[in-house]
């Protein structure tokens, strides 16, 4: 493994050791990290040490079931202003976040603004995400829990779509 490689790997494991963030390596220079958010319950990443560079894949969520030319124009907005990273989709329509940094980049302060710019455009985008994407089953799903008297309070975030005006 070349220096820069097993730097790149030192510097990431302290980092996240450092973070206190639940991480495992399943083999040298591959690591799933989960990062605990508020809308979204958390967020895993993989990250990859390559000779390189490190890369980073974290899934945000299911091909919208609705809605597709707005959530995606909103994802390329969201692009221009995203540090390190961008949105992209799977051949199922799936969305993620990706990135990569050269291995010179790999300082604890830069993972730890990846990491952090991960969780803020996963976290801090899934309600909008879901609002553009999934309004008619956030309807759906109200609508048969009131049917059923069963609780609401986590679609509390979306009463603009669930209640009716008077």
């Amino acid at each position: 493994m070349a220096d820069a490689q097993q730097q790149g790997i030192e510097t990431l494991e302290q980092t996240l050791k450092d973070a206190e963030l639940e991480w495992e390596s399943p083999e040298p220079g591959s690591y799933v990290v989960k990062l605990p958010g508020t809308r979204k319950l958390s967020t895993t990443c993989s990250l990859i040490v390559g000779r390189h560079s490190l890369s980073i894949n974290a899934f945000v969520i299911r091909h919208p079931d609705e809605n597709d030319a707005a959530v995606h124009r909103w994802l390329l907005e969201r692009n221009l202003r995203l540090y390190g990273l961008s949105y992209a989709i799977d051949s199922l329509g799936d969305i993620y976040l990706t990135g990569k940094l050269p291995l010179s980049a790999v300082t604890p302060g830069d993972v730890d603004r990846l990491l952090g710019s991960v969780l803020e455009a996963a976290d801090g985008s899934f309600n909008t995400l879901l609002e553009l994407g999934f309004a008619s089953a956030i309807r759906k799903e109200y609508a048969w829990r009131v049917s059923r008297g069963e609780s609401t309070r986590n679609l509390e975030a979306f009463t603009h779509l669930t209640q009716r005006p008077d």
